[in-house]
């Protein structure tokens, strides 16, 4: 070891791992500046390739980072279209109901014809709803039918489609040209681009389950908020107290409903949530009084 140490003090190593004689003084030969930027060239090329590896996760990672922290999800528009519909006939027409019925002064008649009514209410609206999204689905396919039919024998017509779809875009005649003679190429995404921008029919929004889910939600939306209606008689044993209950609950279910039916679709302004529930309890308030009304003016 004492030998070791002597011989690297008396000749150090160089960059390439050598033992080396130094002399005091003595000039740098080619060999050692060949050494030394053979060293420094390494170190820049091994530099450079950090840098270039740091630049390619850099580019990739806001493409990932992207992906995963884009806008939160949103739940599909047609479920809250649907949601909509069936929660504000189930908050309005039972109530009225309930209300007519309480004219009676007995809890159990309006219990269980609220009971009947939200039952009945809920199979038929949800029919309707299942009825209405399949003919809309009969109809995706007839339009689709009728686009392939044009794409494969009219090629003339499906041009003039395409042109028509960008006529409101200030686009020059020789990119419309490139756009359309592309789109004949392809003839499924000739298809798919009429369907999509110039009928405005996106596939998605026509399955088949799609008229189970918009029934099922309308229907459930309806039993739900007729329900809420009628919770109150469920713990009054006066009428009078009961149907008071029943204008609160509604009130404050209808403006819970505004307010978290405009925040799914991605509003996060509180007040105009707000808003959105001041209207809906405005509007379902005045839907249940006239429906009470009418019920009352039979009474």
């Amino acid at each position: 070891m004492a030998v070791l140490f002597v011989r690297s003090l008396i000749f150090p190593r160089d960059n390439s791992g050598r033992y080396a004689p130094v002399q005091p003084g003595s000039p740098t030969t080619d060999v050692e500046l060949g050494s030394s930027t053979a060293s420094e060239g390494r170190t820049s090329i091994a530099s450079e390739d950090s840098e270039r590896n740091d630049t390619i996760m850099n580019e990739k990672s806001p493409a990932t980072n992207i992906s995963q922290s884009l806008l939160p999800e949103r739940v599909n528009p047609r479920i809250i279209s649907d949601a909509t519909i069936g929660l504000s006939d189930g908050l309005t027409v039972p109530f009225a109901l309930t209300a007519g019925l309480s004219a009676l002064g007995d809890t159990h008649v309006v219990i269980y014809g609220g009971f009947a009514e939200l039952i009945a209410g809920g199979i038929s609206m949800g029919l309707g709803g299942y009825l209405g999204a399949k003919s809309e689905t009969e109809a995706y396919h007839a339009a689709l039918s009728e686009t392939k039919a044009i794409v494969a024998n009219d090629h003339l017509k499906a041009s003039a489609m395409v042109r028509e779809t960008f006529e409101k875009y200030d686009f020059s005649e020789q990119a419309l040209e490139s756009m359309v003679a592309s789109l004949q190429a392809e003839p499924n995404q000739m298809i798919d681009f009429i369907m999509r921008f110039h009928h405005q029919l996106a596939e998605a929004d026509f399955t088949p389950s799609k008229a189970y889910v918009s029934g099922f939600t309308i229907s459930l939306g309806y039993f739900l908020g007729g329900l809420v209606a009628l919770v109150p008689y469920l713990f009054f044993a006066s009428v009078h107290s009961a149907f008071l209950g029943s204008v609160i609950v509604m009130a404050i279910a209808l403006f819970v409903f505004g307010w978290v039916k405009t925040s799914l679709v991605g509003e996060t302004n509180r007040w105009n949530c707000a808003k959105s529930g001041a209207q809906m309890m405005l509007l379902g308030g005045v839907a249940a009084g006239a429906a009470m009304g009418c019920v009352k003016s039979f009474g």
